[in-house]
């Protein structure tokens, strides 16, 4: 399967990349500076911004499925819209071009989950330091919902640097959850669902 990655440079999307190649599946990544991104092994470089409908366009010919894990700037007062914008884009060319699969990577604490990422989370990290990204988050759920593509959710507790493990998952933001997972366990639960249905257009909360 040939699966686009956007957010490629990013702590999760790299271990996107890394599971997908190890998987055997043909990888192309959309990165801003091919150059920044030299160390991204086994993927397939296309330089483009994800707001760009030609360089996304480009960059879909051919795949089968699209992991999106683009992250934005901490922004205390302006507004956030790089990933609303960016998967509003995508989503035309998925259309356009006929690709069906698409995994979107928010975070818990976006859409009906708000309020279930624990006490200091929920009052002080999110409310204050993330306010204006996870509006944003928001507005890129309601576009990947809209879509009528075949979509995922992912959103993961907070997110660490450690060993994979098995992922656990529920839809239901009110089930008790860890609070931690390893983005390497993300990874192989965002492939998982690239090839499988058993998450499809549902957003479950990812901890392990």
């Amino acid at each position: 399967m040939r699966i686009l990655v956007l957010g490629a440079t990013g702590g999760t999307g790299r271990r996107i990349v890394e599971t997908a190649v190890a998987d055997g599946h043909e990888v192309v990544a959309l990165v801003r500076s091919v150059e920044r991104a030299r160390d991204i092994e086994g993927a397939r470089l296309v330089e483009g911004d994800a707001r760009d409908a030609s360089a996304v366009a480009a960059a879909l010919e051919g795949c089968s499925a699209v992991a999106c894990s683009l992250g934005a700037p901490i922004s205390l007062f302006g507004r956030v819209d790089i990933l609303s914008e960016a998967t509003r884009v995508l989503v035309s060319a998925m259309t356009r071009g006929g690709t069906r699969r698409l995994i979107c990577v928010t975070g818990i604490g976006a859409g009906n989950s708000r309020g279930h990422g624990g006490f200091l989370y929920d009052r002080l990290i999110q409310p204050v330091l993330l306010r204006t990204v996870y509006q944003d988050k928001d507005r890129q759920e309601e576009i990947v919902r809209a879509s009528g593509l075949d979509w995922v959710l992912v959103r993961p507790v907070m997110l660490t640097d450690g060993a994979p493990a098995a992922a656990r998952a529920s839809a239901d933001p009110s089930v008790p959850h860890g609070r931690s997972v390893s983005r390497a366990t993300v990874a192989r639960f965002i492939l998982d669902q690239a090839i499988g249905d058993e998450w499809l257009r549902q957003a479950p909360i990812v901890w392990s």
